[in-house]
Parts: C-alpha cells; sequence; structure tokens
C-alpha cells in the first residue's frame, strides 16, 4: 500500500480495488477534472488514473464538440462541457494496409514535389495547370470510405452525426499523449434535450461531492479478506489452467491412441486383402497361360 507525499492518501493494492466506487464504473465526470487525473508510481503502464485515491479507467462525459479535426488513422472530437477546460476524445480508424502512407506505389514513385491529381491519381505535368489536366472523359479515383472503431473491442461505429455544435454523451477509457490527458470513445449517444443534460450535470457534480472528494478509505480487515479472496482467485485460475492443460495432455494421448489402432486394423485389412488377392491372383494366371500369353 502506497501513501502520497504530499497528502495522506493511501493507494491500495490491484486486488482492492473491486471494492472501489469507481473501477469499475463510468465515472460521470467533467473534463477539468479529467486533466486532474494523475498516475501513480507502481501502477504507471497499467491505464489507471486517481482522483484522490480513487482508481479510475472509465469515464462518461457530456459535451458540446467544438471541433472535429481528421489526421491519420484517428479523429479527434475536441469537447467542451463548461467545466473549465476541453478535452480530446479520440476515435481509432480501422485498420486498413492499403489505405497508409506509401502504400500507393504509382504515387510514391513520383517525386515529393510532383503534384498528383486528385481525380486521376496521376502526377500533373510542369507546363500544365491543373485545370488542364481534369477530363472529364477519364474515371475519378474512388474515395476510400474511413471507417471508425471501439478503442477496445475494435468494434465498427458511425460517427458521421458527430459533428461540431453537436451536443454528445460519450464513454470512453482514458489515455494520454505527451502528457495529455485524452479520451477513446467507446460509446456515444447524441443528447436531446436541455433536461438531459441538466440531469447529467446534477449526477456529475453529486458524484464528485460525494465520491470523488471524500478519500477511498479500506480497513484493515477488509484489504485482508480482498487479499485472500485475491489469492483464492490466483490459485482458481492455475488450477483450471493446470485442469486445461491436463485435458490437452489427454486428448494427445487418446489421437495418438487412436491413430495406432487405426494403423494397426489397416495393417489387418491389408493383409486379409493380400490374402484373398492370392488365389485370385493365380486364376488370373492360368488363364493366362492357357490363352497362351
Amino acid at each position: 500500500m502506497e501513501t502520497d507525499n504530499n497528502e495522506t492518501l493511501a493507494f491500495y493494492p490491484a486486488f482492492c480495488f473491486k471494492a472501489s466506487p469507481t473501477h469499475f464504473t463510468w465515472v460521470k465526470i467533467g473534463a477539468a477534472d479529467v486533466h486532474r487525473l494523475r498516475k501513480i508510481g507502481s501502477f504507471v503502464g497499467q491505464k489507471v488514473f486517481f482522483y484522490n485515491n480513487h482508481p479510475i479507467r472509465f469515464v462518461n462525459i457530456l459535451g458540446l464538440i467544438v471541433a472535429r479535426t481528421e489526421v491519420y488513422r484517428r479523429t479527434i472530437l475536441t469537447f467542451d462541457d463548461s467545466s473549465g477546460a476541453i478535452v480530446e476524445v479520440i476515435v481509432f480508424h480501422k485498420f486498413d494496409p492499403n489505405n497508409r502512407p506509401g502504400a500507393n506505389p504509382e504515387v510514391q514513385k513520383h517525386d515529393d514535389q510532383s503534384q498528383i491529381n486528385i481525380f486521376t491519381g496521376k502526377p500533373i505535368d510542369a507546363d500544365q495547370t491543373p485545370w488542364s489536366a481534369f477530363s472529364v472523359t477519364e474515371r475519378p479515383m474512388q474515395l476510400r470510405k474511413t471507417v471508425h472503431v471501439t478503442a477496445t473491442d475494435q468494434h465498427e461505429v458511425d460517427i458521421s452525426s458527430l459533428q461540431p455544435g453537436t451536443l454528445v454523451r460519450v464513454k470512453g477509457i482514458l489515455g494520454t499523449f505527451r502528457n495529455t490527458m485524452q479520451i477513446h470513445l467507446e460509446r456515444f449517444e447524441r443528447v436531446a434535450d436541455t433536461n438531459a443534460e441538466m440531469q447529467f450535470l446534477d449526477e456529475r457534480l453529486r458524484f464528485l461531492l460525494e465520491v470523488l472528494s471524500v478519500p477511498w478509505v479500506l480497513t484493515d480487515d477488509e484489504i485482508e479478506s480482498l487479499r485472500q479472496a485475491a489469492e483464492r482467485g490466483d490459485e482458481k485460475v492455475l488450477e483450471e489452467k493446470r485442469r486445461a492443460e491436463r485435458r490437452a495432455r489427454k486428448r494427445v494421448e487418446r489421437e495418438e491412441k487412436d491413430a495406432r489402432a487405426i494403423a494397426r486394423r489397416y495393417e489387418r485389412e491389408e493383409r486379409a486383402r493380400e490374402r484373398q488377392l492370392g488365389p485370385l491372383r493365380e486364376d488370373g494366371q492360368s488363364v493366362m497361360r492357357k490363352f497362351g500369353f
């Protein structure tokens, strides 16, 4: 169990997180509070962030989209929820090996300084203007449609309705980019009216005051109970792994035994066929000799 250097906060081991009121829930939180989340030494790299000593992985925010930016392999939605800060919501593109820099050899082999006709995919000659390179008789290139996916399960999601000026409620997992907090989108829903927005803000404020602002405290008995439960869980996982290995070993042994039985049966059948074919072969040879062959 760690303690904070500046505050008397206890940071409990990961096996205690299942008793936390924040770790396995979509935490209603404001953009300003998202940027107040921090990492603790022993949990760096685990995508677990802390508000006071509350572990948080999943967040639920509601705000207005003020900007939408398309970059390589992701779409960045800038959210403003009137909390005093903005936060970026990242939506990943579905990976397409044909839609990456340098994937088009016809374009890649030309000099980087040359201009490319977006309708034909061919370079524009130096003595031509972009307008003279256009031909209505030539078929334009088919533009690839961007497919977006959720951060965890890579399920396809349509975010065409998420445009600047849209009021949206977003659920996502936390991440960072250059030490700046971000949210990776998992699901979303558009907010239809102000009443729903005010209800969300009320629930968010209540959760901040009643849960997040109050340090999370466990007694020694609770910690020991959670430790024992975690150890039992680990033992259960190990035992299940051993059972799976035993099942796999028995399956291999059974397959080898069946293979040997099949081979023995095949040999017996071959010997039986040889015994049956012996008299027939002799009869055939006698018939051939009778006719002078």
